[in-house]
C-alpha cells in the first residue's frame, strides 16, 4: 500500500512539474516568430513559463544541461499561439438551443455586462479551437447599442478565474447603420436610408457624456454600475471597440472619439476601412476585420473585395488583425489560421498574414508585451505543427503550451473520428 502511494505521488509530481515549471528546449524546427521573421534550425528555450532563448542552432550552441527536456523537431514548425478577436467562444454552445446561448443582455445600454463571468470553460467547442493553434481569445458580447465589456481569455483553465488573461479590456458599441439593408445574402433587396441615424448617434453621445461626467465626479456616493464600467474609456485603461462597416459610419465614429476625448478606439468589422486609411492612421485607430470568407456587401463591389481588404490596409500602414464574427462564429473560430492563409494570394506575405492573428492582434488588444510573438522575455504561449499552420491541408498541431503549461489537444471531434474509424475502418 505504501509503495502504491509513493508511485502515485511521484507520478503526480512529475506531471505537475511538466505542465507548470519544467524547462524545455525545442531544437531544429522552423520557427515563425510572429513578427515577420523566420528562423530555420531554430532553438526555442522555455523556463518557468517564459521564453528564455530564441536563436539559430547554426549560430548559437545552447547549453543543453540548462533544460530539463530537449525536444528535437526537425521538419516541424513552431508558432506563437494564435489570438482570436471579436468572438463569442465560451458564450455560445449550440446557437439553435437558447439555453446554451449567453452572449447578450436585454436592453440597449449594458456596458456593465461582462463576458468574463459568463465564459464557460467546459464548452466542447474550446478544445476543437485549441487543436488548430488558437490558444487565446477576446470573448465579446453581442446585442444592443452598448453590448458590454469583453475580456481576453486563455483557452485553458478550470473556470473563468483560471482562464482570465485580461479582464474587461474594452467596451463594445454597435454603431447605428446609416443605410438599412434589406433581404438576405441569397436574395438581397434594395436598401433605404436610415432617417433615425443622427438621432441614434445623439442618444449614444448623451449616454457617453453622462458616463464621462460620472468619471469626473469623485464626490458622489450614488454609483451607476453602467457608468462605473465605462470609467476606463476616459482614462485610457480600456479600449472603445466600435462595430461599424461603412465609410460614413466609420468616419462618424472617429469624430465621436475626438469629441469624447476617448484615448483608444478600434473599429470592428471595417468593411469600408480601406477607403479611410488616412483618417484611421492619423487618429491611430486600428481595425479588427470581420470574417473575410463572405460575399461583398454591395453588388457593385469586386467579388473578391473581402479578401483584398487586408492587403489594402497593410499597404496604407493601418494596424489591423483578422476577426471571425459571422455565422456560427464560436465553432468557426477554429478556422482562424486558414482565414490568414486565404489573404496570402491577395497581396499579403505569408509571415505578415501570420502577424494578423498573432502580434497585430496582441497589439490591438494591448497584450503584446507578454504574448503574440516568440521573443525572449515573453510568455511561452506557442505550439508545434507538422506542417504549415495556415494551410488546412498540412496543419497538424502536435504540442501546445499556454504560459508554459502543456495543453491537452484532444477534443470530441477527434474522439468521434477515432471511434468510428475503429468500427468501420477495418
Amino acid at each position: 500500500m505504501k509503495l502504491k502511494l509513493i508511485i502515485v505521488f511521484l507520478l503526480s509530481t512529475s506531471l505537475s512539474g511538466w505542465t507548470q515549471k519544467r524547462s524545455f528546449l525545442l531544437m531544429e524546427g522552423t520557427a515563425h516568430l510572429g513578427n515577420g521573421e523566420v528562423i530555420n534550425h531554430s532553438l526555442i528555450g522555455v523556463r518557468d513559463g517564459k521564453i528564455v532563448l530564441v536563436a539559430n542552432s547554426l549560430v548559437t550552441r545552447p547549453n543543453l544541461s540548462e533544460f530539463d527536456t530537449v525536444i528535437q523537431i526537425p521538419g516541424k514548425h513552431v508558432y506563437p499561439g494564435f489570438i482570436a478577436t471579436d468572438v463569442s467562444l465560451g458564450l455560445v454552445e449550440v446557437e439553435s438551443v437558447r439555453a446554451t446561448v449567453d452572449n447578450a443582455e436585454a436592453g440597449e445600454y449594458n456596458p456593465n455586462a461582462r463576458t468574463l463571468i459568463a465564459y464557460n470553460t467546459d464548452s466542447k467547442i474550446i478544445p476543437t479551437v485549441r487543436s488548430n493553434g488558437v490558444l487565446m481569445a477576446q470573448v465579446t458580447p453581442r446585442g444592443g447599442v452598448v453590448s458590454g465589456s469583453s475580456s481576453i481569455m486563455k483557452l485553458n483553465g478550470w473556470n473563468w478565474e483560471d482562464a482570465a488573461y485580461k479582464a474587461d479590456d474594452g467596451i463594445h458599441v454597435n454603431w447605428p447603420r446609416n443605410f438599412q439593408q434589406r433581404g438576405w445574402w441569397a436574395e438581397p433587396a434594395e436598401g433605404s436610408k436610415n432617417d433615425k441615424y443622427q438621432m441614434s448617434i445623439n442618444d449614444i453621445k448623451k449616454f457617453f457624456e453622462e458616463a464621462k461626467a460620472n468619471s469626473e465626479d469623485a464626490v458622489s456616493t450614488n454609483k451607476d454600475l453602467r457608468f462605473e464600467a465605462m470609467r476606463g474609456l476616459f482614462d485610457g485603461s480600456k479600449t472603445l471597440f466600435v462595430h461599424a462597416n461603412f465609410a460614413r459610419e466609420i468616419a462618424d465614429a472617429v469624430q465621436f472619439m475626438r469629441d469624447m476625448k476617448i484615448k483608444k478606439m478600434v473599429i470592428v468589422g471595417g468593411y469600408d476601412s480601406w477607403m479611410l486609411t488616412d483618417l484611421l492612421r492619423e487618429n491611430k485607430v486600428a481595425v479588427i476585420l470581420r470574417r473575410i470568407h463572405e460575399l461583398p456587401f454591395r453588388s457593385e463591389d469586386d467579388i473578391d473585395l473581402p479578401f483584398k481588404i487586408p492587403a489594402l490596409l497593410q499597404k496604407a500602414g493601418v494596424l489591423y488583425c483578422l476577426g471571425n464574427a459571422g455565422d456560427q462564429e464560436a465553432a468557426q473560430t477554429r478556422n482562424l489560421p486558414f482565414l490568414a492563409g486565404t489573404i496570402v494570394p491577395y497581396g499579403v506575405e505569408k509571415e505578415i498574414a501570420l502577424m494578423s492573428i498573432t502580434l497585430n492582434a496582441a497589439k490591438i488588444l494591448g497584450i503584446d508585451k507578454w504574448c503574440g510573438s516568440l521573443e525572449p522575455g515573453k510568455e511561452a504561449t506557442l505550439f508545434i505543427s507538422d506542417g504549415d499552420a495556415l494551410d488546412m491541408r498540412s496543419n497538424n498541431v502536435t504540442h501546445a503550451w499556454i504560459k508554459g503549461e502543456k495543453v491537452d489537444l484532444n477534443n470530441i471531434q477527434k474522439e468521434l473520428y477515432s471511434k468510428y474509424k475503429t468500427k468501420y475502418g477495418k
